[in-house]
């Protein structure tokens, strides 16, 4: 991979993100959805629970509960349900009109780490993975059952199963749906075309991951964020940067753009370096204009762990400090919400009661 060309022209897109509703959540929010006329939003959390939460009164439900951490959660906007993943391994379908969950299937032995859903509805994808030492080099041991498994969206079907290096954290289907991507805590992408399940693009970045020497010795970090581009030519990841003390958590604010169709694939763009803190980023997505898209995370020093960036040239827009740890984000269909999941620190209990440290944040968004 080449280095990123210089940095262009500033940018002619303006961002406005004004902050609007918060609601509160019992525990963490791990995933966030909102479904398409924006007036209801969905939450996996860390109970195990997800949620419909009612985006103008902030009142909210639990409509089913996994056995683990609920990681993922997506609105099916054609089938009225929804589909929603956990550390339980399992995939869940609940229809929010009757209020009954239609299927569980077990996907994976050991966690879902994240849940995709393509752009047509048709497809889901869920990623799997634990790290394990294979030797005294502490080299991550081979997988023991397929790291990336793709689901007929309304039947459940198993349609592909994918082979990567676990933990593989990340995962994105491209515009068109076909073609999918994931990644892994090592920072080794890899890109298949689902009709002939082929690999057909694979490389690996050293950006997002660490080697930990002291406290402990062991990798950290890894892609935690995949997305296309509008036109699915160049894939963005985000995570945090290489840090000395892996356990302080304080690596640089990351993401960076690749070319994967070349080959090898190339490097066209990563975030400039004066314009980031340190943190984990976790989510990223674009704006459904194509124009910007919103990289956020955890803050450990800096400015902002939320921000847009112009998707031409990379350049920084706007940057706020959300006041929580975001773990996902998605925008409304018109692009006119933003929606930041997370949770504030968690205090101690109160009446024999945990406060609730779950939040969802709505921001008013222009572009």
């Amino acid at each position: 991979m080449t280095d990123a060309p210089p940095k262009s022209a500033a940018p002619e897109t303006t961002v406005k993100a004004e902050p609007g509703k918060e609601w509160k959540l019992p525990t963490a929010a791990l995933s966030v959805d909102v479904s398409p006329d924006g007036k209801r939003l969905f939450a996996a959390c860390l109970d195990g629970g997800i949620y419909e939460v009612n985006a103008a009164s902030g009142e909210s439900r639990q409509v089913l509960k996994h056995g683990n951490y609920a990681s993922g959660v997506r609105a099916l906007s054609n089938a009225g349900c929804l589909v929603s993943s956990g550390y339980d391994g399992t995939l869940r379908w609940h229809d929010l009109a009757t209020d009954k969950t239609l299927r569980v299937i077990q996907a994976h032995q050991f966690w879902s780490w994240q849940l995709a859903l393509s752009r047509d509805e048709a497809l889901v994808a869920s990623v799997t993975g634990q790290y394990q030492a294979a030797s005294y080099k502490y080299e991550p041991a081979p997988e023991r059952e397929p790291s990336v498994r793709v689901f007929d969206a309304r039947t459940g079907e198993l349609k592909h199963s994918f082979p990567h290096v676990p933990p593989v954290l990340s995962v994105a289907f491209s515009p068109d749906g076909q073609f999918l991507a994931a990644a892994n805590m090592m920072g080794e992408i890899r890109i298949w075309e689902l009709a002939g399940e082929k690999l057909i693009s694979q490389w690996t970045t050293p950006d997002f991951t660490s080697w930990g020497i002291i406290k402990s010795h062991h990798y950290i970090g890894g892609i935690f964020g995949l997305t296309f581009t509008h036109d699915g030519t160049e894939l963005l990841a985000c995570g945090m940067g290489p840090m000395r003390d892996p356990m302080a958590g304080n690596g640089k604010q990351t993401w960076q753009r690749f070319a994967w169709r070349e080959v090898p694939p190339r490097k066209t763009g990563e975030v400039v370096d004066t314009q980031r803190g340190n943190g984990l980023m976790e989510t990223i997505l674009y704006h459904p204009s194509g124009k910007a898209f919103v990289m956020a995370g955890k803050l450990a020093q800096g400015k902002w762990n939320a921000a847009t960036f112009d998707a031409a040239s990379g350049e920084l827009l706007h940057s706020f400090d959300a006041k929580m740890r975001i773990t996902s984000a998605r925008f409304s269909a018109d692009g006119r919400l933003l929606v930041l999941g997370g949770a504030v620190g968690q205090e101690r209990k109160k009446d024999g009661k945990y406060p609730e440290f779950g939040r969802l944040k709505l921001y008013e968004f222009s572009v």
